[in-house]
């Protein structure tokens, strides 16, 4: 029976790891949409959600530079949500491992 339940708390901590990650994730595209579809970079929510999703992009925001503004939020940031993705699943993978 112990074993069940330590079992079950590696899966709730890779469900939370994964969550985070996703969250992380959504912040990001959230962020890009907002670019994308020009909203009014004044409004609070904007300035929220930019408040997010600059640390969250960690170094990627600048590696790509296309000349077009749009296009190089797209693929930064879009980056940055994958990598969150990617490296949260691989945690909650190991988390669930062992």
């Amino acid at each position: 029976m112990s074993r069940l339940r330590t079992s079950s708390g590696r899966g709730t901590a890779s469900r939370v790891i994964s969550g985070i990650g996703a969250l992380f994730a959504f912040i990001e595209v959230l962020y890009i949409l907002m670019i994308v579809l020009g909203a009014n970079q004044g409004n609070a929510f904007f300035k929220f959600i930019q408040s997010l999703a600059e640390p969250l992009a960690l170094f990627f925001p600048g590696l790509f530079a296309t000349g077009n503004y749009n296009l190089d939020v797209f693929l930064n940031y879009g980056l940055a949500a994958v990598f969150w993705l990617v490296v949260t699943g691989l945690i909650a993978r190991a988390v669930s491992r062992y």
